[in-house]
């Protein structure tokens, strides 16, 4: 099944509030946010983002530039009707990031929570990497949070690439510096447990 026709299908039978990476706060991506000293005017995208709680807390601390892709549209859309008014202070992508074209060094910070994970083909982690790279200014941070080395090996029936922040610094290379790591354990709405990583890096140069 093709990933398009299978997040729709998740976000289309699903609530959002019932799929296991739903945090009411992702306390862990703000904290991380705000190390990073991004301002209110500071360009944000959140990969991955559908119809997650992240956009609502910035918004809400007065951050006025920030941007939402996710590969379903489902998912946007959900958001979009949770925030009411507030939606259009965001841009929403609808697109599969590994295909996505996004401008040059336009975003300050790169957050990703539990989409990275789901590239299990190198091409696409390539691809992946590449955007990002491309797309945070010189300076900028990529915040990528993934499962844990001792995290599940499957989410939503697909299967995972499981890291530790060690092996994603080796994925992406001298350009990136680890600033921050922090582990989570994330309590899903069904009452399971999932070992999350973050790490937060800052892109140094060409």
């Amino acid at each position: 099944m093709p990933a398009k026709q299978h997040w729709e299908g998740v976000y289309s039978s699903k609530a959002p509030t019932s799929v296991s990476w739903f945090q009411e706060h992702p306390e862990i991506s703000l904290r991380l946010i705000r190390a990073s000293g991004a301002r209110a005017d500071s360009a944000i995208i959140d990969v991955g983002g559908g119809a997650g709680r992240l956009v609502d807390d910035l918004l809400a601390e007065g951050f006025r530039h920030v941007t939402v892709l996710d590969i379903a549209g489902a998912a946007l859309a959900a958001a979009q009707v949770r925030l009411g008014a507030r939606a259009s202070a965001v841009q929403w992508i609808e697109a599969d990031i590994t295909r996505v074209s996004l401008p040059a060094a336009a975003f300050d910070v790169w957050h990703d929570r539990a989409a990275f994970h789901f590239l299990t083909e190198a091409a696409d982690r390539d691809a992946y990497l590449a955007l990002m790279h491309r797309s945070v200014k010189t300076g900028g941070y990529a915040i990528l949070a993934t499962f844990a080395e001792d995290g599940p090996e499957r989410c939503s029936g697909l299967p995972v690439v499981r890291y530790s922040t060690e092996q994603l610094q080796v994925l992406l290379g001298k350009n990136w510096t680890l600033l921050q790591r922090e582990r989570e354990t994330h309590h899903t709405p069904f009452g399971t447990v999932q070992q999350f990583q973050f790490g937060c890096f800052r892109r140094q140069g060409a």
